[in-house]
């Protein structure tokens, strides 16, 4: 019995661990519109959620023929007034001289008219070097506007290397874009069919941004045009309270043109907030939930696609009128509440001291974050242990996430339902369903806690049920 408690305390402290920081590249056609200038300032405050390797200006269909690298610079030089009070909140903010450093321009040119011989970059030679260097870890390279760069920097090592390093090279790789902003993102894919990409695919002129799933950040009434969330926690006027009066770098986060932020899910999705795991963008998280398939053909792609990659998928929620939404929208404004209120913190933390301001909570799991049940056995849950750091009082959710589960039963809605008893306590507890061969079943504890705002953290227990 002894040894069974130590195995389940270390295999509790391992679930636990603080995993480690992924290597960021943003590149960003700033300037276009507000929006990525506002992704920027949110980007920055939760700088040490990352390790920051390259931020590109570029190009989109937006902006064709020029990028705007001193916008980036003037953003980060704010940050650097803020920076030494944000350290105070949590460790780990990169210096503004480093976050100058790697600054870098793409081409000015549209799309694949800047792939090619004799079309390198700053940013593109950067991406490179990022990607070369000897750290085992994935490059994320979340984009903003038009790939292009990205694009350059993979013509080149295609055109130089090995087809075994070229095949080292991309699997090193990592790409969410904002949809397609220019024609270099469907060449990408169909010519590197191993490159991970999330994407909902498709461009502007002809509808994709309505369908897209990033336009769940805010896009409620304007690209998305969907019910359900609470756009006034996207709005200007709770801007302007919860960011744009905040410092100096609050100052710098313009109104909104046309919606809050569209490119911020492609980071999101890298917040390390106890929600999502970035190598599974199927088990979903406050950038949203995607799935491996081969998008058909819709009248908003440039062209059909050729493979698989990780695109949009469905989730469904429980929206602020009380009524259940079906949509890929679903995926991210289901969390809006949440990551708002945690933005809204963390620009506290740009000007007030440790004592003033809010701090997330620490969720924990009493057991491993992986389990195992026969069909009919009682399955506890446990989030003692959970806390704050300013000591504020916790709230508990068990989630039950049915859409990256395999087991085959319904939403809570339903007769079928997995019913999970003490739902809204630290202790919690369900009868594994009949399955006919194994499964499994994602289990999402979030906790909150009463500060101002209120902050939540989460945990994911994936349980796998076998058959009697």
């Amino acid at each position: 019995m002894k040894l069974a408690v130590s195995l389940l305390f270390l295999a509790s402290c391992i679930a636990v661990a603080a995993p480690s920081k992924p290597r960021v590249v943003v590149l960003t056609d700033i300037e276009n519109e507000p929006d990525d200038t506002q992704s920027m300032v949110r980007f920055l405050v939760y700088s040490n959620h990352f390790d920051v390797e390259a931020v590109v200006a570029t190009t989109s269909v937006h902006q064709r023929t020029r990028t705007a690298s001193a916008h980036i610079r003037e953003i980060v030089a704010a940050y650097g007034r803020v920076r030494d009070n944000l350290i105070l909140h949590e460790p780990g903010f990169p210096t503004e001289a480093y976050l100058q450093s790697v600054i870098r321009d793409g081409r000015p040119a549209f799309g694949m008219n800047a792939v090619g011989k004799d079309m390198d970059s700053p940013g593109s030679d950067r991406i490179i070097e990022v990607v070369d260097r000897d750290d085992p870890r994935p490059v994320w390279v979340v984009v903003w506007g038009g790939p292009n760069c990205l694009a350059q920097a993979l013509y080149k090592i295609r055109q130089t290397r090995s087809p075994e390093d070229l095949q080292k090279f991309v699997a090193k790789l990592r790409v969410y874009t904002i949809s397609d902003q220019d024609d270099s993102g469907p060449w990408l894919r169909k010519t590197f069919p191993s490159l991970f990409y999330v994407a909902s695919p498709g461009y502007h002129a002809a509808g994709a941004y309505h369908h897209a799933t990033w336009s769940a950040i805010s896009g409620d009434n304007f690209h998305g045009r969907f019910a359900g969330a609470d756009f006034t926690i996207v709005d200007n006027p709770w801007l302007d309270t919860h960011v744009r009066a905040k410092g100096p770098l609050g100052a710098l986060y313009p109104i909104t043109k046309f919606l809050m932020e569209g490119d911020t899910p492609s980071f999101l999705f890298l917040i390390q907030n106890g929600l999502g795991n970035p190598e599974h963008p199927d088990w979903g998280s406050w950038g949203g939930r995607y799935e491996f398939y081969t998008p058909r053909m819709r009248k908003w792609l440039i062209e059909p696609e050729t493979r698989p990659f990780w695109s949009d998928a469905e989730d469904e929620a429980q929206g602020i009128d009380g009524k259940w939404h079906s949509g890929n929208k679903v995926t991210i404004w289901r969390w809006r509440e949440a990551f708002q209120n945690d933005f809204s913190a963390r620009m506290d933390w740009t000007i007030k001291p440790f004592a003033a301001a809010n701090h997330p909570p620490a969720a924990a799991l009493n057991h491993s974050d992986r389990l195992t049940a026969r069909s009919g056995e009682r399955v506890r849950l446990s989030a003692e242990g959970s806390s704050d750091p300013d000591n504020n009082t916790l709230s508990y959710q068990w989630i039950y996430y049915p859409e990256p589960s395999t087991v085959p039963i319904s939403n809570s809605r339903t007769p079928l339902a997995l019913v999970i008893e003490d739902l809204d306590k630290p202790l919690a507890s369900f009868t594994a369903p009949n399955v006919a061969k194994p499964e499994t079943i994602h289990i999402v504890l979030a906790v909150t806690d009463n500060g101002t705002p209120r902050l939540t953290r989460y945990r994911r227990v994936i349980i796998t049920v076998l058959p009697q």
